[in-house]
């Protein structure tokens, strides 16, 4: 009689439906800075936040962490 749980098996499937697994890395090039300073990059269309990372920069990246819409990157040295 209560169990509706308003779809949440289905949110913890869409949770992670990004391109990007962590620990994968890439080469970006940065096109766009963020409120915080972080440079942003795409990769398929999917926005990563980059920390330290300048407009403009060319880098290989290491994807740390993802979220349903985004997902956040260090740069690899």
């Amino acid at each position: 009689m209560f169990n509706n749980n308003y779809g949440r098996d289905n949110y913890s499937n869409r949770e992670n439906s990004s391109p990007l697994n962590e620990g994968e890395e890439y080469d970006v090039k940065i096109e766009d800075v963020g409120r915080d300073g972080d440079g942003i990059a795409r990769i398929e269309g999917f926005v990563v936040f980059v920390t330290g990372a300048k407009l403009g920069d060319e880098v290989k990246i290491r994807v740390t962490s993802t979220r349903r819409n985004f997902g956040f990157a260090e740069i690899v040295e």
